[in-house]
């Protein structure tokens, strides 16, 4: 399937991808050229303050009076700090091998481990930046939710409340038998071993990480059976397990909304270069409590940070702001921008309403032996 076989506003809307100039680039990089300095400070500051207070309040949220305000308050704010500490998971990805290791470290400590999401497991990321998998069945945080019908949005949601469920049947039980089967080893690294969104994903893992993946293996292992014995013992009962599920599963579900905002999501499966990338990316500008609460880390740039995947989240803004003053007005970056999460997620809706069975690009990414 190609653009060209797309009828209406989706073969218009990939082919004009292309079309952007992007010669403003090197005058963008100039712009930004002394924001790319990581500071380790404000790195450990805001994941400390994030995480510790983060679990300071589950202790709360496990304690108080049931379905009490405090209760709920606890529940809200440590998923939204939850959030953020481990949306630091995509800036680890994004540093060199060697770079701050005391501190991905710690990030595993406080929330990879806990949460069943070593950082090791988004090692994948950096295939999204990549301009020969971006955008095409070979992206695990890709699909083409704008260019399918509405159906295949209510179908990546209902994946949010069973991702706990995932983690644990991927840790607990196919992880530590796989140690032991060859064939059934092969299919966790290639099925399940990499953060996505794309439940069509199938690439091999990384021979590089095999060895701190199976130790992360091991350690998470380790963690379940602890729990599994606290339970056993009376020391957790089961309510609390399930008030345990029910905190992670909203805080994952708060990325996995938050994604719905980061592209635009029409394209058909093919190669995109960097410019197109960009164009299919968003920014969101507005200044509301929405806006703070489903994009910490810089998130709300994501256009920006396809443009210029180096730049850390605390110069994101800045860097924003530069481009913005200095660019030219009719430049194309300014066409990622979006006033809110609400005009980002409406652009997308319309989209797939707009969108028939026959003409829709998920075809693309089914297995060959699911495509019509």
């Amino acid at each position: 399937m190609d653009a060209t076989s797309l009828p209406g506003h989706y073969g218009t809307a990939r082919a004009s991808f292309g079309a952007k100039d992007f010669g403003w680039r090197d005058q963008a990089h100039g712009l930004v050229a002394d924001l790319f300095e990581r500071s380790p400070a404000i790195y450990w500051t805001d994941f400390l303050l994030s995480s510790l207070t983060g679990w300071a309040l589950t202790a709360v949220y496990f304690r108080a009076q049931p379905f009490s305000a405090l209760q709920v308050a606890a529940f809200l704010l440590a998923s939204l700090l939850f959030f953020r500490a481990g949306t630091f998971i995509h800036e680890i990805v994004h540093m060199p091998r060697d770079q701050m290791v005391g501190f991905k470290r710690a990030w595993n400590l406080l929330l990879g481990i806990p949460f069943l999401m070593p950082w090791v497991m988004y090692s994948n990321h950096v295939e999204h930046h990549n301009h020969r998998r971006f955008g095409t069945p070979g992206d695990g945080e890709y699909l083409p939710l704008g260019a399918s019908p509405t159906t295949e949005i209510f179908k990546y949601l209902a994946q949010a409340p069973l991702l706990p469920l995932f983690m644990l049947l991927r840790f607990g039980v196919l992880g530590p038998l796989s140690w032991f089967h060859a064939k059934l080893r092969h299919w966790v690294l290639t099925r399940a071993s990499a953060a996505v969104s794309n439940p069509y994903y199938s690439e091999p893992f990384p021979k590089r990480l095999a060895g701190h993946l199976q130790l992360m293996e091991v350690l998470c292992l380790l963690y379940l059976l602890t729990l599994g014995l606290l339970v056993w013992r009376d020391v957790i009962t089961l309510s609390q397990v399930g008030m345990g599920y029910l905190l992670l599963a909203f805080t994952l579900g708060l990325n996995w909304v938050r994604n719905l905002a980061a592209h635009r999501y029409v394209n058909d499966g093919t190669q995109m270069d960097h410019a197109s990338q960009v164009a299919e990316s968003i920014n969101i500008t507005g200044q509301t409590w929405l806006t703070v609460a489903l994009f910490p880390v810089g998130l709300r740039y994501h256009a920006l940070h396809h443009l210029f995947p180096a730049l850390p989240y605390h110069n994101l803004d800045e860097a924003h702001r530069r481009l913005m003053q200095h660019l030219p007005a009719d430049g194309s970056y300014r066409a990622t921008n979006r006033d809110s999460f609400f005009a980002a997620v409406g652009e997308l809706w319309r989209s797939a309403r707009a969108t028939a069975p026959e003409a829709s690009a998920m075809r693309a990414w089914l297995p060959r032996s699911g495509r019509s």
